[in-house]
C-alpha cells in the first residue's frame, strides 16, 4: 500500500525458554508464519530473544554464543522466501567482547547489525557485566557472522529500496531512556520508523511510564515507533516480564498488546509514512535542525511486499471529535474557554464591553451567543452588555424565531427585533430584481441587510459585532461575501460544524443555568439552514444546507485530511470510503469530495479577508495564521486525480 503511504508493521513477543536457542528459534519461526499471513512488511522481536534476556553469566559461555549464531543462521535460511524486514535480538561476540545486538534480516540476508549503546548497570540490571557498549566502536565496520559479511555499528539506517520515504532506525531498550535517545539523531538523519527491541520488566505503574516515553519520543521526533518487550518465559528469579507491544505514530497510539499473556503475542498496525513526512515538512524546528547538522549514516537497502490490502488501523469518521465521552467533554470545555478568553481579550482591548450579535435560532449563532454570555460572566459584567438582534426574513420559521426569542430572554440579554422584509423588498425595487426570482441575489440581499443592521447598531452602541460563522462554512465559502461573512470578531471561525453541535450539547449539560437547557435541546434538533428561502406549505424549513453543499460530516472529514495531513484526493477518497462505509456509497462520497475541492478553491477569496477569530484546534483557515493560499489557485490538478477513480 505504498501508493497510499501505508506500511504494515508488527511487534512480536514469543514465548521463550532461557538459554534454549533451538526452542526460541522455533517460536520465532512459528510467529513469522503468522505475520506472513497478515502481509506484514516489518516485524520486530524483543531484545536478546534468541538466547533470552535473563541468561546472566551464561552469556560468558561459548556453547550459548555458538548456538545463538547457529539459530540466527537457520532463521535467515527460513526467511529467504519472505519479502519483509525482520529484526531479532541476539548476543554477538566480536573481538573479545560481547554486544547486545539487533539483527536486521531481509529475504534471508543479514543486512545490518546494531549494538546497544546505553547499558543499565543498577538495581537488578548488570548488563555492563556481560556486554560492551556500542560506544566502544570506532564507527561502522564489516564483520563476518552466520557466514555473511555484515555491516556492524550504530551509524546505520535501513532504507526501503523503492519507497524511499520509509527509513528505519533501531535503538535497543535502555537507549530510549537516555537523555537524548539515539532515535532523536536517527530521525534527524531521515528515519521515519523507529524499532525498539526491548526487555523491560514489569512493576506497578511502569507500563504507563513506558508508554509515555514511547509516546513522547514519537511525537517529538515526528516518527512512527514500534516497541516490543520480552514476555513469559524469561527467568522470574527476581523480575517478571509481561511482554508489551506498542505501535505509535506522531504521538498517537495505533495499537497496544495485552500484557501478561501465556502465548505468543503479535501486534499489527498500518503506519502512515505520508502523514509523518507531511508533518515534518511543516515542522520548523526539525527543518532548521536538519539544515544545521550533518548526519553521517550508512543507508542499507531492504525490500518488502507492496500489496493492496484492507487497512487494519482505525479511520475516524469524525476526526474533530474525540471518541470517548470524557475526552469529548474535556475538549469542549477547553474550546469554550479558548473562545471566551479570546473574546474577553478583544473587548477589554478596545475598551468597550458592548457586544452585538445576530441570533437566528440556529446552532452557530447560539454558540456565539453562549460565548458572549460566558465572557460577561468571567469579566463580572452584566449580560445587558450583549445586544442580541433577531431579524426575521422571508425564510424564517416559527420554530427558529421562537427559539431565538426564548434563548435571548433566558440569557437575560438586550433583545432587539428588526424585520428585514420591507428593507429587502425596497432594495429589490431599487436594483430592479424580481422578488419571485429566488436566486443568489434574493438570498444575499437578506444576508447583507442583516449585516448592515448589525454594523450600524454596533456604531450606535459603540460596540463590536460578533461573527457567528464556523470553520466548515469558511472552507466551503458558505457565507455571503460582506454579509454573514463579515464581522468585527468571529468567535466560531476555528470550530468545525460537526463540533459546534457537541459544544452546544456540552454547554447545555454542564456550563449553563438550568432554565436555558430546554431551548438549547430544541435548537440542537433543528435542521441546519440559512433560512433565506420561504418555508414550505407546512411552515417548516425548506432550504436545508446539507442538501445543497453536502453532508457536513463528510466535508469536515475532507477538510481535516486535506488540510491537516495534505493527503492526495485519491487517498482522501480511499479513507472516506472506509470511515463512512456503512453510511454513504462510493458515488456519493466522490460527488461531495469533488464539490469540496471546487468550493474550497473557488471560495478562497472570502477567507483572504476574513475577520479575526481564535484558533481552537489543529486547523485554522486564517490568512494570518495556518493557511496561506492565493485566491486564484487552480483546482484542476486535484479534480483531474479524482477523475481517475474507478468505482
Amino acid at each position: 500500500m505504498h501508493s497510499k503511504g501505508f506500511v504494515r508493521v508488527a511487534t512480536v513477543t514469543p514465548i521463550i525458554k532461557v538459554a534454549d536457542c533451538e526452542y526460541n528459534k522455533m517460536q520465532i519461526i512459528k510467529t513469522i508464519e503468522e505475520v506472513v499471513e497478515s502481509e506484514v512488511e516489518i516485524v520486530v522481536y524483543p531484545e536478546l530473544c534468541i538466547s533470552g534476556y535473563t541468561c546472566g553469566d551464561l552469556f560468558f559461555q561459548d556453547a550459548l554464543l555458538i548456538e545463538v549464531e547457529k539459530s540466527v543462521k537457520e532463521i535467515c535460511e527460513y526467511l529467504v522466501p519472505y519479502d519483509m524486514l525482520v529484526v531479532i535480538g541476539a548476543p554477538i561476540r566480536l573481538r573479545g567482547q560481547v554486544y547486545n545486538c539487533a539483527i536486521s534480516i531481509n529475504k534471508g540476508k543479514i543486512i545490518g547489525i546494531v549494538p546497544k549503546r546505553y547499558l543499565p548497570n543498577a538495581n537488578e540490571f548488570y548488563e555492563k557485566r556481560w556486554f560492551a557498549s556500542g560506544f566502544n566502536l570506532n564507527g561502522n565496520q564489516i564483520i563476518s557472522y552466520c557466514g555473511q559479511e555484515v555491516l556492524f555499528g550504530f551509524e546505520i539506517l535501513f532504507k526501503h529500496e523503492t519507497y524511499h520515504e520509509l527509513i528505519v532506525g533501531i535503538e535497543i531498550c535502555e537507549d530510549l531512556w537516555a537523555p537524548i535517545p539515539p532515535s532523536s539523531f536517527f530521525c534527524q538523519g531521515g528515519a521515519t520508523l523507529i524499532l525498539n527491541p526491548s526487555a523491560s520488566d514489569d512493576l506497578v505503574g511502569k507500563s504507563e511510564y513506558r508508554k509515555t516515553l514511547v509516546e513522547q519520543q514519537s511525537a517529538r521526533c515526528i516518527v512512527a515507533y514500534a516497541y516490543v518487550s520480552s514476555g513469559f518465559g524469561e527467568s522470574s528469579t527476581d523480575l517478571v516480564y509481561g511482554g508489551h507491544g506498542l505501535i505509535y505514530e506522531n504521538g498517537y497510539l495505533l495499537k497496544e498488546s495485552e500484557r501478561f499473556k501465556y502465548t505468543n503475542t503479535v501486534t499489527i498496525s498500518d503506519i502512515d509514512i505520508q502523514r509523518i513526512t507531511h508533518d515534518r515538512i511543516k515542522s520548523t524546528p526539525l527543518r532548521e535542525h536538519l539544515q544545521n547538522k550533518e548526519y553521517k549514516y550508512e543507508f542499507l537497502e531492504f525490500t518488502t511486499i507492496d500489496k493492496e490490502h484492507q487497512l487494519i488501523r482505525e479511520v475516524k469518521s469524525h476526526p474533530f471529535i474525540p471518541d470517548d465521552i470524557r475526552g469529548r467533554n474535556k475538549s469542549c470545555k477547553e474550546i469554550f474557554n479558548i473562545q471566551t478568553m479570546a473574546l474577553a481579550k478583544r473587548i477589554t482591548h478596545i475598551g468597550s464591553y458592548s457586544m452585538i450579535i445576530g441570533i437566528s435560532g440556529g446552532l452557530d449563532s447560539t454558540l456565539a451567543l453562549l460565548v458572549c454570555a460566558k465572557t460577561c460572566d468571567v469579566l463580572n459584567i452584566d449580560r445587558s452588555n450583549i445586544t442580541a438582534v433577531t431579524m426575521p426574513g422571508f425564510g424564517t420559521t416559527d420554530r427558529t424565531y421562537n427559539n431565538a426569542i426564548s434563548l435571548m430572554k433566558k440569557l437575560h440579554v438586550n433583545i432587539r427585533e428588526i424585520s428585514i422584509k420591507e428593507a429587502s423588498i425596497q432594495h429589490f425595487k431599487d436594483i430592479e430584481h424580481d422578488i419571485t426570482n429566488h436566486n443568489t441575489t434574493y438570498e444575499n440581499t437578506q444576508a447583507r441587510e442583516r449585516t448592515q443592521i448589525l454594523m450600524d447598531i454596533g456604531n450606535q452602541l459603540n460596540g463590536i459585532v460578533i461573527g457567528t460563522g464556523d470553520l466548515s462554512e469558511l472552507a466551503l465559502g458558505w457565507a455571503t461575501y460582506n454579509g454573514d461573512h463579515m464581522s468585527m470578531y468571529a468567535v466560531n471561525s476555528g470550530v468545525p460544524k460537526t463540533l459546534v453541535r457537541y459544544l452546544v450539547q456540552w454547554i447545555a449539560d454542564n456550563d449553563i443555568e438550568s432554565g436555558v437547557q430546554e431551548v438549547l435541546y430544541d435548537i440542537l434538533n433543528t435542521p441546519v439552514s440559512p433560512e433565506l428561502l420561504p418555508p414550505d406549505k407546512e411552515g417548516n424549513i425548506a432550504q436545508k444546507t446539507e442538501e445543497v453543499v453536502g453532508p457536513y460530516e463528510l466535508h469536515d472529514f475532507f477538510l481535516f485530511n486535506v488540510i491537516r495531513y495534505g493527503y492526495s484526493p485519491i487517498k482522501v477518497f480511499y479513507l472516506a470510503t472506509i470511515a463512512f462505509e456503512m453510511i454513504y456509497d462510493k458515488n456519493t462520497i466522490l460527488k461531495w469530495l469533488k464539490n469540496f475541492y471546487k468550493r474550497f478553491f473557488s471560495q478562497q477569496f472570502k477567507r483572504s479577508c476574513m475577520p479575526d477569530g481564535p484558533k481552537v484546534g489543529s486547523i485554522s483557515l486564517s490568512p494570518r495564521g495556518d493557511w496561506r493560499m492565493p485566491s486564484d489557485a487552480s483546482n484542476a490538478l486535484w479534480l483531474k486525480e479524482l477523475d481517475t477513480i474507478e468505482l
